[in-house]
């Protein structure tokens, strides 16, 4: 099985058409066609965050000559039409399961690179003079139902237990002096690191950086095999083979399984669905009594996330269906927007003037990977369940450091570094998946 999901997910020709693409200077660096045979030392498949991020590494910190390939154009897939939150996470697992499976400090060394993943990004902004649009301060976790706040009271305790992090837990009317208010939320914890930001400027900002240090990347270049040559390997393309001495795969749930064997059946892309309104007035900002940039999801299982825009515009997200046509994608619009009226009722009214879905990617063990493959020479970063506008920072640097031998495994917690597992009987993963919705949708409606 090459691809889980219907082939229209998969075709870098065709726009996004998200608020992202309409809203985002265009990248005013050339990343043509790989038109013929070239070499280098490092090639990287994808020119999303974490492969952006570990040719610019490899370029600045090794003087290493790096080549990108990416088949649509940078950022095209989950790097340009995520939901712009840089917060904690990475994972799915809960910690307390982490600290069973892989011990309490390497949980923690873990905790800990989440934190320096988000000052990673607002530094490299700052530092490359990036205009993300940053916004807001930390990330809100509401509970849905008036049963969760015991799970967030339990979640701020083990913040502070496992972590020494300080998480408040806010009320309702705490929550709406801060400009928080919606129908059927209960209260909310505070996880403070984090801030908003405006996924493709940060993208095209990083994408700038790497062609000026000397990247090359070459868009619409899809790779179709990755062939083990005397020396090293040869990616093929429609138009040309780039021969490489190292290879990192940094394609997340674009991951196309035939021409990447390595990954066959190792990792779970799940879709999701964002839709943004028309910007929303001060005076029916307050009408609602959400005026507050902050950036929030609620405590289902099947979270939605939002956020209030610079510009006065409104995302809300949530999950995508299973098949992934375009029949299923309306249906998962009109079942979000439904959800978005739910607890913005003021707003029922607002126009839809933006919407788009994308593919996020778990592993089995409901962690991410960074690291050495099976086979000698090739690595990857990957699988950020969700999360990874800020993780792909850290991954990104970390990885090249590992393909330039200035650190092994051993320097990476060990949360990352387990092998990659490929899931029981993986041809029936969209089955498991259908099967988790049910269940955990069930669990959501009933607190």
């Amino acid at each position: 099985m090459t691809r889980l999901y219907h082939d229209s997910l998969y075709d870098r020709n065709t726009a996004i058409g998200s608020y992202w693409e309409a809203s985002a200077p265009p990248l005013d660096r050339a990343t043509p066609p790989l038109a013929a045979d070239a070499s280098c030392e490092v090639a990287v498949i994808g020119a999303g965050y974490t492969g952006l991020t570990a040719a610019l590494s490899l370029v600045e910190e090794e003087g290493a000559d790096v080549a990108v390939v990416e088949a649509g154009t940078p950022g095209w897939g989950a790097s340009g039409r995520n939901g712009g939150f840089c917060c904690l996470g990475g994972a799915k697992l809960d910690y307390g399961a982490m600290v069973k499976r892989y011990g309490l400090a390497e949980t923690r060394r873990f905790f800990q690179i989440q934190i320096e993943s988000v000052d990673l990004v607002t530094g490299f902004c700052a530092d490359k003079g990036i205009d993300a649009d940053l916004t807001g301060s930390g990330e809100i976790i509401l509970a849905h139902k008036p049963g969760r706040l015991a799970g967030l009271r339990a979640e701020q305790a083990q913040f502070r237990d496992l972590f020494g992090l300080d998480c408040p837990l806010l009320d309702r009317q705490a929550l709406a002096a801060r400009g928080l208010a919606a129908a059927d939320f209960h209260g909310g914890l505070l996880i403070p690191p984090g801030v908003g930001l405006h996924p493709l400027k940060y993208l095209r900002g990083l994408a700038r950086a790497a062609i000026d240090a000397g990247v090359k990347v070459y868009g619409q270049s899809p790779v179709t095999a990755v062939e083990r040559r005397a020396g090293g390997f040869v990616l093929v393309t429609p138009q040309g083979l780039l021969k490489a001495r190292k290879v990192i795969i940094a394609t997340n749930g674009y991951s196309e399984e035939a021409s990447l064997p390595a990954l066959s059946g190792r990792l779970l892309p799940v879709l999701s669905n964002i839709l943004v309104t028309r910007p929303l007035s001060p005076a029916e900002q307050a009408e609602q009594g959400w005026t507050d940039t902050t950036m929030c999801a609620d405590s289902r299982r099947l979270l939605h996330y939002f956020r209030l825009l610079p510009d006065g515009r409104f995302l809300f997200g949530g999950r995508g269906a299973v098949s992934g046509s375009a029949a299923a994608a309306q249906r998962g619009l009109r079942r979000l927007r439904r959800d978005f009226e739910h607890h913005f009722p003021a707003w029922t009214g607002v126009e839809t003037e933006y919407s788009w879905r994308g593919l996020v990617c778990l592993t089995q063990p409901l962690v991410p990977f960074v690291g050495a493959l099976e086979e000698e020479g090739l690595y990857a970063a990957l699988a950020y369940h969700g999360n990874g506008v800020s993780f792909t920072a850290y991954a990104g640097r970390a990885l090249a450091g590992m393909v330039a031998g200035r650190q092994g495994a051993a320097d990476l917690p060990a949360v990352l570094r387990a092998p990659l597992p490929r899931f029981p009987l993986a041809f029936l993963r969209k089955a498991y998946l259908a099967g988790a919705y049910g269940v955990y949708g069930l669990k959501d409606a009933l607190g």
